[in-house]
């Protein structure tokens, strides 16, 4: 399968890279990380609590293959409409900590639209070890999911 989300982790660096181009106008994929609804669908998660707004919060939980419970929180720190998210993200009960998110999104032509999101982890170690997962593999199925729903919705 064809990874259409780059994801770059430079060696020694605290961050990951990740970019991807959508066959989406940029206010639809801005309301794809804004909208419960649109996030449950393609995240694949239950929103328990989405307040976005600036130092807003979100709690989204999700079940593992097994069956066991998966939690997700954070914080809204700023916004800036259809082009901009800054916010915290923490996996509950794992070894990850909190990581800073920032989303960038750029408009490219009216139906295409670029995401350029830097992850920044508390450690080297703790970006590895969310790197032994099977991440790219995560983010691109998240990212072919998103496109494909909203894809349905234009």
């Amino acid at each position: 399968m064809e990874l259409k989300t780059n994801v770059i982790a430079e060696d020694g660096k605290q961050e990951i890279l990740i970019t991807r181009t959508f066959d989406l106008p940029v206010e639809l994929l801005f309301k794809a990380y804004t909208e419960s609804e649109i996030i449950e669908q393609w995240m694949g998660t239950k929103v328990l609590k989405f307040d976005f707004q600036k130092h807003g919060s979100f709690q989204f939980s999700t079940s593992d293959p097994k069956g066991n419970q998966i939690g997700f929180n954070g914080t809204i720190h700023d916004f800036t409409t259809n082009q901009k998210i800054i916010r915290t993200f923490e996996m509950e009960n794992m070894p990850f900590g909190v990581q800073l998110e920032i989303y960038e999104f750029e408009k490219l032509s009216e139906n295409t639209s670029r995401l350029k999101q830097n992850v920044i982890y508390q450690s080297v170690n703790h970006r590895d070890q969310n790197l032994k997962l099977p991440f790219k593999q995560g983010i691109n199925w998240a990212h072919n999911r998103l496109e494909e729903i909203l894809t349905k919705s234009k």
